[in-house]
């Protein structure tokens, strides 16, 4: 059974976070470690859309939030958090918060992407040029890195697909180099 079958079994074949049932997909709730059924939700392409560019954020479309909340599935429960703290400026998400429960895991999945702090406090990832790196974003390394406790070398030029950030240094990522996953500074990368 694929991931998209047993979520929708899951779910009833209906959006996990507003309850839709058209345009649904797989959306694996980021930082993506384990993915899977335990690190997935069903979304509709409504939702997906605005988790993934905030500046379309329709805030009445989130009063579903409201039921999804309840979710016995981290993933949607994380993904609500997020969202709930993404629309706090509008007041009623303020009220969900308050009653919301997530265990300790689960809060530091749901703070790890950053939503819920003010920008000033927010770590913010920059490659060489000063482009802002995000979670699965492609980087090229900039010049032959020697890797510690390893006699390995990454190479100038070898793309590193699907970086992950480390959400208590902004000078450091993670990648994969010739199959083993490594620790990269950021200003031996430029953004793809």
């Amino acid at each position: 059974m694929s991931v998209l079958e047993e979520l929708q079994a899951r779910s009833g074949n209906q959006c996990e976070l507003c309850g839709a049932t058209e345009n649904l997909q797989v959306y694996e709730v980021p930082p993506v470690s384990t993915g899977g059924l335990d690190g997935s939700l069903l979304g509709c392409a409504t939702c997906i859309s605005q988790i993934e560019n905030p500046d379309s954020t329709d805030a009445n479309h989130w009063r579903c939030l409201n039921d999804s909340m309840w979710s016995e599935h981290d993933a949607v429960k994380v993904v609500a958090w997020r969202m709930l703290n993404r629309l706090k400026s509008e007041g009623w998400p303020q009220d969900l918060l308050g009653m919301m429960y997530l265990d300790d895991e689960a809060l530091e999945w749901a703070k790890a992407t950053g939503e819920g702090q003010d920008e000033s406090e927010k770590i913010i990832h920059r490659d060489v040029n000063g482009n802002i790196l995000e979670n699965g974003d492609s980087v090229v390394l900039i010049k032959d890195l020697k890797v510690k406790g390893s006699s390995m070398v990454a190479k100038q030029g070898t793309a590193v697909r699907r970086i992950s950030l480390d959400h208590e240094n902004a000078e450091y990522i993670e990648g994969k180099v010739d199959g083993q996953q490594i620790v990269i500074v950021t200003k031996y990368v430029k953004k793809l």
